[in-house]
């Protein structure tokens, strides 16, 4: 009987471990589609930690979950402040840096609307621009040297958004690999 216990109980370890994979590739694609995704992945694998003790599974535990909380942390701070750094590096006022910010969440929630992950990506880098525009005329600014800054935030928009998912993905190989690895 103990045996059988034992069995159904790697059972269940080896399906949660499998579904913590998967769950966390989908979080991957929903930093894609410019969601909270390394946010989710950091919780759901931080919960299994919990789950199975944080020494019953090989490798997750305190210590994988710090280092995915750095990456998020990080590929939030790039994916935010690059759009803000495109404009600044192009000329743009302080407020069209913020304004670039702001317009790349309502440029991805819009692009998601028209057509998915294509064009979240593009509804952010354009909302990054159109931003910046907006904030440096409002700062007095002539169109075109807001231009050259809206062109700087819509690139650097693009640059970590990229930045982001690249993050997004090593976070989801180190939890993947920590299930597996002592």
């Amino acid at each position: 009987m103990a045996d059988m216990w034992a069995a159904s109980e790697l059972t269940l370890a080896i399906v949660a471990a499998v579904l913590l994979a998967l769950l966390n590739l989908a979080a991957v694609m929903m930093v894609v589609m410019q969601l909270p995704g390394t946010w989710v992945m950091l919780v759901l694998t931080a919960a299994f930690a919990l789950w199975r003790g944080g020494d019953v599974t090989p490798g997750i535990g305190l210590g994988t979950v710090i280092v995915l909380l750095i990456l998020a942390i990080v590929g939030e701070v790039v994916e935010t402040l690059a759009g803000a750094a495109g404009a600044r590096k192009a000329g743009g006022t302080r407020t069209g840096a913020v304004l670039a910010v702001i317009g790349g969440i309502v440029g991805a929630i819009a692009g998601t609307a028209v057509l998915v992950v294509v064009g979240t990506i593009l509804g952010a880098c354009i909302g990054a621009g159109i931003g910046s525009i907006i904030g440096d005329v409002l700062r007095g600014r002539e169109l075109a040297k807001a231009s050259l800054a809206a062109r700087g935030a819509m690139v650097g928009k693009f640059w970590g958004t990229l930045g982001k998912i690249a993050i997004a993905t090593v976070m989801w190989f180190i939890a993947t690999i920590a299930l597996v690895w002592p």
